[in-house]
């Protein structure tokens, strides 16, 4: 059998590597006419993309192979909103080359056949260079089904409404195939508001995602059913059901995580099984000091045990030498209520930095998830049986919250708009306190569903379960069948 070559082009930030790699790896597994080559802008200084890299590498040998793009750092990017604007400004045209000069090198006969790329949500804009050579495109979505509805949405949307086509705070609830409710504006994502940058931006990715030969979704149709069902339109490209797609046995990366992992695991350890909520905001979520407060306290007030994540942001732009490269500042106890770190002595425990989120959420002694509804940490959740308070930070993740707790009543509703960092939009000890004991008690049924979905989530991957027909469905369409 002739071996056929797919050229991966990922971003390096944690929540879209992991998965789109991970995909990889299954593909491979599938069917061992695939080889893969992957094109990378690669950061010396990422310890953790360097280090999950070399795993790869060393997991599959004989089947992957990396080309490495030279990397222009800037500095002075500390925001979400910063990191996607230097991919799109410094990183596409370097990636734009190398596409270029892999479609024109394998244009020649060779002994093995290139079949396509599979690009991840910031580089589509590289279908046109795939499209100018005549090679097929796929995009590789880290988000879930329901963010495709969106997409698909804005570009029939955009068609009817020309003369105002950006989004209004003021506008009704959207009517979304792929949602079964009306999805209100204040859970979009607050770029498609923006006429001159977020919207065309959007409207931009909608548009390369319609010329896609196929997309390729990290969710299971049995969580997403009405919205795959509003796929098979005959207007869409081909979309693959592939998740959940997940890092499970994930490690730490550096000394000082070591310790870290240690610690928080030994801690757990002491703990009750389902006594402990967890508490984590991702990689950009960011607190201001008053917010820190009344976490705190809500936290106290609920009575339950806790194990809490904490990233910070100064009201001023931070000094990069005093703070994290992201615009964390340094913690000092003047941001907790008073003596609240004394009072919370075995009950509870605080991380600053980086948590072995995956693992906390497999151990026992996990009952609850409080997050900011990232769709990876929603798929973590689900597989361990955990379930969700809401608290989304930005992008696509109000989207998310409000699919988990209205759609499917997976999760438990502390907020379904926040605007992070707004000093005006602070979340109450009290409504804090409040979904902790809802959650926790479970009076709702939430815990029994996240359950049960759990098990749906294992069956999907297997052979035979839904993801795993879905991505052998996308192998034959691909490169044809054995």
């Amino acid at each position: 059998m002739k071996n056929v070559e797919l050229i991966f082009v990922p971003q390096t930030s944690k929540g879209h590597l992991i998965p789109i790699l991970e995909f990889a790896k299954r593909l491979v597994d599938h069917d061992n006419r695939i080889l893969i080559t992957i094109v990378l802008v690669k950061s010396p200084f990422d310890s953790f993309a360097n280090a999950y890299i070399e795993s790869i590498k060393a997991s599959r040998p004989d089947r992957f192979k990396f080309i490495n793009v030279p990397l222009i750092v800037d500095h002075h990017r500390q925001s979400f909103e910063d990191h996607v604007i230097d991919l799109m400004e410094t990183h596409l045209p370097l990636l734009r080359t190398v596409v270029t000069d892999i479609s024109s090198s394998k244009s020649s006969l060779n002994s093995t056949t290139f079949t396509g790329f599979v690009f991840d949500l910031l580089f589509v804009p590289l279908v046109d260079v795939a499209d100018e050579f005549n090679i097929p495109s796929y995009i590789f979505l880290a988000a879930n089904a329901g963010f495709l509805s969106l997409l698909f949405h804005l570009t029939t949307r955009h068609g009817e409404t020309r003369d105002i086509p950006e989004f209004k705070r003021s506008n009704l609830d959207e009517l979304i195939s792929g949602f079964i409710n009306p999805v209100p504006s204040s859970v979009l994502p607050s770029d498609l508001f923006d006429k001159d940058n977020g919207y065309p931006a959007y409207m931009m990715i909608a548009q390369k995602f319609k010329a896609a030969k196929g997309i390729m979704v990290n969710t299971f149709e049995e969580l997403e059913p009405y919205a795959f069902s509003n796929f098979s339109n005959g207007r869409n490209p081909p979309v693959y059901s592939v998740g959940p797609v997940l890092d499970i046995n994930c490690r730490p990366h550096t000394e000082s995580n070591l310790a870290q992992h240690k610690k928080v695991m030994k801690w757990l350890d002491e703990q009750p099984q389902s006594s402990v909520i967890f508490l984590c905001f991702g990689s950009f979520g960011r607190f201001l000091a008053p917010q820190v407060k009344e976490i705190a306290l809500g936290l106290e007030q609920s009575g339950y045990r806790f194990l809490w994540s904490l990233c910070m942001q100064s009201l001023s732009t931070p000094q990069p030498s005093q703070n994290d490269a992201l615009g964390g500042v340094r913690y000092n106890e003047d941001m907790f209520p008073e003596g609240f770190t004394e009072r919370i002595q075995g009950k509870g425990m605080m991380i600053y930095g980086w948590a072995p989120q995956v693992e906390i959420l497999a151990h026992e002694a996990i009952g609850a998830f409080v997050s900011h509804c990232g769709w990876n940490s929603i798929l973590e959740s689900l597989w361990f049986g955990v379930p969700m308070v809401t608290w989304p930070m930005y992008a696509e993740q109000k989207m998310n919250a409000f699919k988990m707790v209205k759609e499917l009543g997976l999760a438990v509703e502390l907020r379904l708009d926040y605007e992070q960092l707004n000093i005006d939009n602070v979340v109450t000890a009290n409504e804090i306190e409040k979904a902790v004991k809802q959650v926790m008690d479970d009076c709702s049924g939430v815990r029994q569903k996240v359950k049960e979905m759990a098990k749906i989530a294992r069956k999907a991957i297997v052979n035979g379960g839904s993801s795993f027909l879905s991505i052998q469905k996308l192998i034959d369409d691909m490169i044809g069948k054995n």
